[in-house]
């Protein structure tokens, strides 16, 4: 969705504004149209400029500007590090952005094992933090070094290291939320598990200003692996045999030809470029016996599906493949100036036959269709690369659609950890039932009567 470019870029001063320049700090409260226009988009959509961005340094001052913006009966909208690939931080409608970016308190208890994080904390400070203590904090999205612990629950990321350790849900001890009145909550895991509703509902139910995390001490032994294939649906019955076998990698990350011979073309790592499918895998734990039969079982399962498997000798030769999957956004940015990122997740077993659908469906389009993801948990990311200065944009959605469409007839989901946002709200409806659908639409009335929190996302 483009700018609208209506009275919200004109108008200096509402009475929005007004009252949050008199109840905050000048420095808290952006009204000019340069400043307000950085705030309208995601990774992947545009949406209306804001009518105001407030820049909350603690949970008083965002409840400062849910009241205000409720009494103005204007739309709030949250926002991290705008890396999320669903439009669920573009702005539908001219509304109060509330930017979590100064929200950056973080502290650990070691005894514990937990860290307390405000939702503007960049994912990877967690674990930098912890790391001193002999402890990690697991969730690994691809944007781990830019994203933010809000953005990250938000949407439920989740990461390479998914299959084994969880997504970002799997960590959360309990939440502090700001609900749609301005009121504050603190909620834990017990009884009816209200933070585990708000965990993955994109802002439309409560704004999350803090979380206590769980944490872990790492492995104490990594082995990596790379095999590669003659054809994409041979790299999917690898991983569905080697986790029958019973290996339980940490890590386990496709790339199909396209995706691999962008990143070889981006960074020259020597990866193999006549091949239909990469397979990245590590396998960790504490007793390095366990960890060396796992490797083995999925080198089994590789070759005896047709892979070639290549065994990383060093930690920086499985620092260099590891960089590879790191590098497929940007990557991918070099071909096309955006992109269409499906979030799919299906059952294990119909791993093999989704890809190959998707692959025709790919080639029969008149985009460059690639894949990778998160194969071991039967999360996929299908790409869609398109120019929006010249493609078509109801084709590019109405092929996301066809994708989306593969893995709902699988007995799969629209979204493993990129939320639904705008891009994928209207597919709900193959998605869900009209019953369910009313279930969820009942729980944002009671939550949100108004519809004030992040309108116009997740519910058709």
């Amino acid at each position: 969705m483009r700018d609208s470019g209506k009275r919200a870029n004109t108008t200096a001063h509402s009475p929005l504004t007004t009252d949050l320049l008199r109840r905050l700090a000048p420095r808290q409260v952006l009204t000019s149209l340069a400043e307000r226009r950085n705030y309208r988009y995601d990774a992947i959509q545009f949406g209306e400029t804001p009518l105001a961005v407030v820049l909350p340094e603690s949970t008083a001052d965002v409840v400062v500007a849910v009241k205000a913006a409720r009494a103005a009966g204007v739309p709030i909208v949250g926002r991290g590090a705008a890396s999320g690939l669903s439009g669920g931080a573009a702005p539908l409608r001219e509304s109060l952005v509330i930017s979590f970016t100064r929200m950056t308190g973080l502290r650990l208890d070691p005894v514990r094992r937990e860290a307390h994080a405000q939702a503007g904390v960049v994912t990877l400070a967690v674990s930098d933090a912890a790391r001193p203590h002999g402890l990690i904090y697991p969730p690994d999205p691809a944007s781990f070094r830019t994203s933010t612990i809000g953005g990250n629950l938000a949407e439920n990321a989740g990461g390479p290291m998914c299959f084994k350790y969880g997504v970002s849900g799997d960590y959360v001890k309990g939440l502090e939320v700001v609900d749609a009145h301005g009121e504050v909550h603190t909620l834990t895991r017990d009884a009816y598990d209200l933070a585990g509703l708000l965990i993955g509902s994109e802002g439309t139910l409560g704004l999350m200003t803090e979380a206590a995390l769980r944490l872990l001490p790492p492995p104490r032994f990594t082995r990596t692996l790379m095999a590669h294939f003659p054809e994409v649906g041979a790299c999917a019955e690898a991983v569905s045999q080697a986790i029958a076998a019973g290996a339980v990698p940490s890590k386990l990350e496709f790339m199909d030809r396209a995706c691999t011979n962008a990143v070889e073309d981006y960074l020259v790592l020597g990866l193999p470029r006549g091949a239909e499918a990469v397979l990245l895998v590590d396998t960790d734990g504490d007793d390095l016996e366990t960890v060396e039969e796992e490797r083995a079982l999925v080198e089994q399962a590789c070759v005896a599906a047709g892979g070639t498997v290549r065994r990383a000798g060093t930690d920086a030769e499985a620092a260099a493949l590891w960089q590879a999957r790191r590098s497929v956004s940007p990557a991918l940015g070099r071909i096309r100036p955006q992109r269409m990122n499906e979030d799919i997740a299906v059952p294990r077993s119909a791993l093999p036959e989704v890809v190959r659908e998707i692959r025709v469906l790919g080639d029969a389009s008149p985009f460059p269709v690639v894949q990778f993801g998160h194969i071991g948990d039967g999360n996929l990311h299908p790409n869609i690369l398109f120019d929006p200065r010249q493609d078509d944009a109801e084709a590019v959605h109405h092929l996301a659609h066809q994708i989306a469409l593969v893995a709902l007839r699988h007995g799969g989901v629209l979204s493993g950890e990129h939320g639904i946002g705008s891009m994928k709200r209207d597919f709900m409806t193959d998605a869900l039932d009209p019953v369910t659908l009313d279930v969820l639409r009942d729980v944002k009335r009671t939550l949100d009567p108004a519809d004030l929190l992040n309108p116009g996302k997740v519910l058709p």
